[in-house]
């Protein structure tokens, strides 16, 4: 599926610039702000989200987020929505309590500490706990991220998790090798 792609620099202030005028990046954080954020410059006539529409729509579920991955899927879901994918974030950053059930859990239905670290970590070396990772639905649009992700530096971790996305990279460059699980981070 083609996708007409912008500059990299220019994904990375649209989408900090619609995160900030959506406030959902530090509260009253400006467009020129968000914009030296991301290191990148921004000229005085750029309009926040001009480019990008239903900004909020399209951030939901970055609660919580780095402000960086954040940006980056904001970014990446309105160019997913452009193409006609579907594309959301199915679950994001979790508090120490709810990492803390997920591992229980887990200990529970995989028996042992080893076989639950395949697919759930303790509170303590999860990515969604310091809001450094996103899971995605549905799996059409997962598999367009993992096609697509690497412009705005998002990348399937593991090999066992089709939904489970971080930012691991530099914008348009290649993504890490996966894991093939959790337990191998």
């Amino acid at each position: 599926m083609a996708v007409q792609r912008r500059p990299a620099g220019a994904r990375r202030v649209a989408a900090l610039a619609v995160l900030a005028s959506a406030g959902l990046v530090g509260g009253s954080v400006s467009a020129v702000t968000a914009a030296r954020a991301a290191a990148e410059p921004i000229s005085d006539t750029t309009q926040a989200g001009a480019d990008i529409p239903n900004a909020k729509a399209i951030a939901g579920g970055v609660e919580g987020l780095d402000p960086r991955l954040a940006a980056a899927y904001a970014a990446a879901a309105n160019d997913a929505s452009a193409a006609g994918v579907t594309l959301w974030i199915t679950s994001g950053y979790r508090t120490p309590a709810e990492q803390e059930a997920l591992w229980e859990d887990g200990l529970q239905t995989y028996g042992s500490p080893e076989a639950a670290r395949r697919w759930v970590l303790p509170p303590s070396e999860s990515t969604h706990v310091t809001g450094q990772a996103i899971d995605v639905g549905p799996r059409e649009g997962a598999q367009w991220l993992e096609d697509n992700g690497s412009h705005w530096g998002l990348c399937r971790m593991y090999d066992n998790e089709w939904w489970h996305f971080e930012l691991a990279t530099a914008p348009d460059t290649a993504c890490p090798l996966r894991l093939p699980d959790a337990s191998d981070r």
